[in-house]
């Protein structure tokens, strides 16, 4: 009994040595006796074509000055939005917009999903246009009248945010096959019930895992990029009209620490004043006991300039003087500008 057991376990380590005990070669090692060979000759009539990068490195939109400097500038703040999901409706100028700060593909698969649980399933969804058209429905209350929507989902102002629109469209029940969606909803109030209904749903989702790829590009690019030409200095493009441009900036240098000395909006100026917060604060003893007879006049030392560019508007910051600031330091002030913008 024991002399069969011995056989056994000599069988097994022998064939897991190698497969030569068992009439079948071991060719592991064949790759050190390979030769060398001619390259395949492509005959001339046969279009050739190397292959390309199948994840290509985009280019830097930086230039060559600002990646050869060394002067690093002082990281920003994380925005209290950075670490939490925010919903809230946003209005302006009569307009209003559900506003989100996640990116457009990870909002598509869910707004779908929102509209499809509230029983408004949608006839037409075109995620490269970030446009959803829900089918006609009729509401206990009205039971005259057919009702469809519209929703208009693009980048956001904000970093990695998401602004959706609604129109709403009424017609009398039947001739539902001659209506056109109009340009400003029909009914400002179902506008406004449909954005709230939205806004809380998206609030109280807890999983955003899932992304469209269809929606990676939905709108268009982003609404507001910082230019860096080679020659002229850098500024903030905002393919936005004026007046919301204006507030939005005035909005964002009030949060990014700049202190509004005076402004023109008619010119489209606003002069600020911007320091460093690593500047050393007077400690509780000092404020406590220190002299507070004279108040010190804050004099601004920048010029943020809003010029119009076509359809666009170009935000551009200046020295007190008209001078240009440092390009280190101009696109650090261009960089907290864009990180509060909403």
């Amino acid at each position: 009994m024991k002399l069969g057991s011995y056989i056994i376990v000599v069988s097994l380590v022998f064939s897991i040595s190698g497969c030569g005990w068992f009439g079948v070669r071991d060719r592991s090692q064949d790759y050190l006796l390979s030769e060398e060979i001619t390259s395949t000759d492509v005959p001339a009539e046969i279009v050739t074509s190397p292959l390309g990068q199948l994840y290509p490195i985009p280019a830097l939109e930086t230039s060559e000055e600002q990646l050869t400097s060394f002067d690093v500038p002082r990281p920003q703040p994380a925005s209290v939005n950075t670490f939490e999901k925010l919903v809230k409706i946003q209005s302006f100028d009569e307009k209003r917009w559900v506003l989100i700060n996640i990116s457009p593909s990870e909002l598509w698969p869910r707004l779908r999903n929102v509209l499809n649980r509230n029983g408004v399933p949608s006839s037409r969804a075109q995620g490269s246009e970030g446009v959803i058209e829900t089918v006609w429905v009729s509401f206990n209350s009205d039971e005259e009248n057919s009702h469809r929507f519209r929703f208009n989902v693009t980048p956001g102002v904000q970093i990695d945010s998401t602004e959706i629109r609604v129109v709403h469209n009424q017609v009398i029940r039947g001739d539902e096959v001659k209506s056109d969606w109009p340009d400003t909803s029909d009914d400002d109030q179902r506008e406004l019930d449909m954005l709230t209904l939205i806004a809380n749903d998206l609030a109280g989702a807890d999983n955003f895992a899932s992304v469209s790829l269809l929606a990676q590009e939905i709108g268009g690019t982003s609404k507001v990029s910082i230019v860096t030409p080679e020659v002229s200095p850098p500024f903030i493009l905002m393919k936005l009209e004026f007046d919301r441009s204006w507030a939005s900036v005035l909005y964002s240098a009030e949060r990014g620490g700049f202190t509004l000395i005076d402004q023109n909006r008619t010119g489209g100026e606003m002069l600020v004043n911007f320091s460093e917060p690593s500047e050393k604060k007077a400690g509780f003893f000092s404020r406590l006991f220190g002299s507070s007879s004279t108040v010190e006049e804050i004099e601004f030392n920048y010029r943020i300039l809003l010029i119009k560019s076509g359809p666009d508007v170009e935000v551009r910051i200046e020295g007190a003087d008209g001078e240009q600031p440092e390009r280190a330091l101009l696109l650090n002030l261009l960089a907290v500008l864009r990180s509060n913008l909403s």
